[in-house]
């Protein structure tokens, strides 16, 4: 008689965001993505995002004979602390707030605040691996955050900790953000406001990069004025939580040395250097999939 013992190390871990839903399919002892998936969506009421991602969990199921231990959905707003669903997300994705994955879906799953998600896959298998005290931000639609402090993800009160889209990086602003925080992060850079900060010239980040690597004047002031608030925000996180690293991802990253030249000459006029030191920023390690890895990751408890 055999006594081999059957580990199941897999699971999957989807994203889900404004535009796009990604899923993974993860060894997660490993933080190896075995299968991937990536579905366009839009952030609205008549989107059909909860039947995406159903499909996607099947698809990747599918592609492996073996079990799986469950899905982790990341997703934008506070978690409940259960896990079980959103609690809060004011503002996008109508019908997610309260909405139980683990009865749609047929599965065991454990939902996580989307930044939060990403922080872990670079805390467990990316650039975060080696440090203990680590800022995260997620560029994309909005702008997220995760808090990596003695080794531990940090929640906070009512997990809303590592909001970090939502401090102001100009008070006087009349522009309020879905926290009613004047002048955010989120609005100084995140994708969702590219339209209005460019008066209608461009609509998305990518068109925005396009235009400033031509030179054309309206994208390159606009451009930089958000990577100069962005640069006040890194230096202020810095003072605040005196990280090792500052880790940056989501899809506004893509935009590669358009957005760490520039961010690194900002960063020099402003970080604060007592006795020498100074704060890495690097790009995530798993970029646009940290999401998901994340969420698919929280089954290695």
């Amino acid at each position: 008689m055999s006594n081999t013992i059957n580990v199941v190390n897999l699971a999957i871990g989807i994203d889900l965001g404004g535009t796009r839903i990604k899923g993974v399919l993860l060894d997660t002892q490993t933080g190896n993505v075995l299968e991937k998936r990536i579905t366009p969506t839009d952030d609205g009421e008549d989107s059909n995002w909860k039947a995406v991602v159903a499909q996607t969990v099947q698809q990747l199921k599918a592609t492996t004979t073996e079990p799986i231990l469950g899905v982790g959905v990341a997703a934008p707003g506070l978690p409940t602390v259960d896990n079980e669903a959103i609690a809060c997300m004011p503002g996008r994705l109508q019908g997610l707030e309260g909405f139980i994955w683990s009865e749609f879906l047929g599965e065991s799953v454990r939902v996580l605040n989307d930044a939060h998600a990403a922080l872990l896959a670079e805390a467990r298998f990316g650039a975060a691996k080696s440090v203990k005290n680590a800022v995260m931000l997620t560029l994309g639609t909005g702008v997220g955050g995760g808090l990596l402090l003695n080794g531990q993800l940090y929640q906070g009160f009512y997990q809303m900790a590592g909001h970090l889209g939502h401090i102001s990086v100009d008070a006087d602003s009349e522009q309020i953000g879905v926290t009613g925080t004047p002048g955010s992060l989120e609005d100084a850079i995140g994708n969702s406001t590219v339209s209005r900060r460019s008066y209608g010239r461009y609509k998305t980040t990518y068109e925005l990069v396009d235009g400033y690597r031509r030179g054309e004047p309206l994208a390159t002031l606009v451009w930089l004025t958000s990577i100069r608030r962005l640069a006040a925000g890194l230096a202020s996180f810095a003072n605040a939580f005196s990280p090792e690293l500052i880790i940056l991802g989501g899809g506004i990253t893509q935009a590669d040395d358009a957005l760490f030249t520039p961010l690194q000459t900002f960063i020099d006029l402003f970080e604060w250097r007592p006795a020498g030191k100074k704060t890495t920023i690097c790009k995530a390690h798993y970029e646009d999939w940290a999401g998901a890895i994340g969420a698919a990751g929280c089954f290695n408890d």
